[in-house]
């Protein structure tokens, strides 16, 4: 197994939320060997001169279990929010469907979001 870290970015992300909102990291697939990542770290930065609020939303691979890891929480204008704060996240799959992290903001194109993922381990 190779461990990699790699960086996700999305800029502008979309009012859409719960699992229809942007998909900022997915677990890749494999095909059909299990893949796991561990989430070290997400950055949600609003760059609009208005308060906003962002949820992030773990779409679980297995179709039911979705989860909500920060909801509405709230982001003054020119800020950031660190949403892992020293926590860890593991993200899996089954190599053909995969968990996906999604993203989304109260104002459209005002949020940008950042994830860092050590993958393959």
């Amino acid at each position: 197994m190779a461990n990699d870290f790699k960086r996700f970015t999305s800029a502008s992300l979309g009012t859409t939320a719960g699992a229809s909102a942007t998909a900022v990291y997915t677990v890749p697939s494999t095909s059909s060997t299990a893949m796991e990542s561990i989430v070290i770290g997400i950055t949600l930065t609003n760059k609009s001169n208005a308060g906003i609020t962002a949820s992030v939303f773990l779409d679980n691979y297995d179709g039911s279990n979705d989860v909500y890891i920060v909801k509405d929480a709230t982001i003054p204008a020119g800020s950031a929010l660190e949403v892992m704060s020293g926590n860890k996240l593991v993200l899996q799959g089954d190599g053909t469907t995969n968990d996906a992290l999604r993203i989304s903001s109260s104002a459209a194109s005002a949020l940008d979001a950042t994830v860092s993922v050590l993958e393959d381990v």
